[in-house]
């Protein structure tokens, strides 16, 4: 029997392979930034755009994607959308110049936004309704175990053998994982999947009471987005880490995050998302006020422990808001209407993220990184200020989950 349920569950991890391919790449740029600034002769603001134009383009093309693919096998798109992360990998990894990384970036941001939602819905058919989320949470599984050890491998990678390396790394580990969705998949999962038309999407923001939910969502993206793309310059400014040691960092962020979504969820089965979030947000902005406090206060010698600290705080918070806000949003709508507002919610999502980039790069032309989490923390205080004021649209109370 234990046979049995692992060959039935074998293929939701050929698509959390998939997940975390794309997760490493996702988020692995942020050690490897000051690399590919030097590199390609450009400033770090500029190399941080690679970040911002990244998270807007998933934004804006995940749900149109979708919709034009819909009448497309959820396997064959799959597979062709792995394929063309390699393709795209592999452009980045030999762009000789910034416009040519931009553009790999842009095709990678359009291959990620097609594969992670469609990956999650093809899991949903694969398995029974009462295993639904277990399959999920695998899949999802990829994504947060990409924070963990993707991003971190990535930084040793990139700063041993070049920022080159990485997307090449990225790209061997694309194509097994495109060989295991061609070899593990049914091939009887070969109709369409039923898929949710933009007008659809669109009207879920007809609901007065999902709208500062996505606000709060927007700003709690944009907060950390600020400071992350330069976590590896802020590290080597204010603690004299550089190199590979940043992976380090980037580890113990990854694990606090991997720590909180897992904590997120858990209590908000027992407290309600409403209160998971009313907890977390907070947190946050302590977290990033807290980079930028110790840059001005502390010198290199004495400030590695609070950056750390600071560091793990943030991933935790940030990543344990995230199921609280979703099941925030289902409790909104209803389940019927998940599929939808999950999907709206990942538009902002990552144009919270784009947004916050840009922002960051913004602070950098003007001051320095120690200013990055002031900034940031800003954002996702004005997140607290919209959670906490008082609203005239109806809100139903969720209820911590039977």
């Amino acid at each position: 029997m234990a046979t049995t349920a692992l060959q039935s569950r074998a293929p939701l991890y050929w698509l959390a392979l998939g997940s975390f391919a794309v997760g490493t790449e996702s988020f692995m740029i942020a050690a490897i930034l000051p690399d590919i600034a030097a590199d390609l002769s450009v400033s770090e603001q500029a190399a941080g755009q690679l970040v911002s134009v990244f998270a807007l383009t998933y934004a804006a093309s995940s749900p149109l994607l979708t919709v034009l693919t819909g009448a497309v096998s959820r396997r064959l798109l799959l597979i062709a959308t792995m394929l063309a992360f390699v393709v795209a990998n592999i452009v980045a990894a030999v762009a000789g110049s910034y416009g040519g990384l931009m553009a790999a970036r842009v095709l990678l941001a359009m291959a990620a936004g097609l594969f992670v939602p469609n990956a999650n819905a093809l899991a949903g058919m694969l398995v029974p309704p009462s295993e639904r989320g277990r399959a999920l949470s695998i899949v999802t599984s990829g994504l947060s175990l990409a924070i963990v050890f993707g991003v971190p491998l990535g930084a040793v990678v990139g700063h041993t053998l070049g920022w080159r390396m990485t997307f090449g790394g990225v790209a061997v580990l694309s194509v097994v994982a495109a060989a295991g969705l061609l070899v593990g998949l049914p091939r009887a999962i070969g109709s369409a999947a039923p898929v949710v038309g933009l007008r659809e999407r669109l009207g879920a923001l007809a609901n007065p009471a999902v709208r500062r939910p996505l606000a709060v969502t927007t700003l709690w993206a944009m907060g950390p987005f600020t400071v992350y793309p330069y976590i590896a310059s802020y590290l080597h400014r204010v603690t004299g880490l550089e190199g590979a040691a940043v992976g380090f960092a980037l580890f113990a962020w990854g694990l606090s995050a991997f720590i909180g979504l897992a904590v997120g969820g858990r209590l908000t089965d027992r407290l309600g998302g409403a209160r998971i979030v009313a907890l977390t947000l907070p947190l946050v902005v302590l977290a990033l006020a807290s980079l930028s406090l110790t840059a001005e206060l502390l010198p290199p010698a004495l400030a590695l422990i609070p950056a750390f600290v600071a560091i793990m705080l943030w991933g935790f918070s940030a990543w344990a808001f995230y199921p609280g806000q979703q099941a925030r949003l289902i409790g909104i709508t209803g389940p019927k209407h998940a599929p939808i507002i999950l999907s709206v919610n990942a538009s902002f999502h990552y144009f919270g993220f784009s947004v916050g980039a840009a922002l960051g790069s913004l602070v950098l032309s003007v001051a320095s990184v120690r200013e990055l989490g002031w900034v940031g923390a800003l954002c996702v205080a004005l997140a607290c200020l919209l959670e906490f004021a008082p609203s005239k649209a109806p809100r139903l109370a969720d209820a911590p989950a039977e």
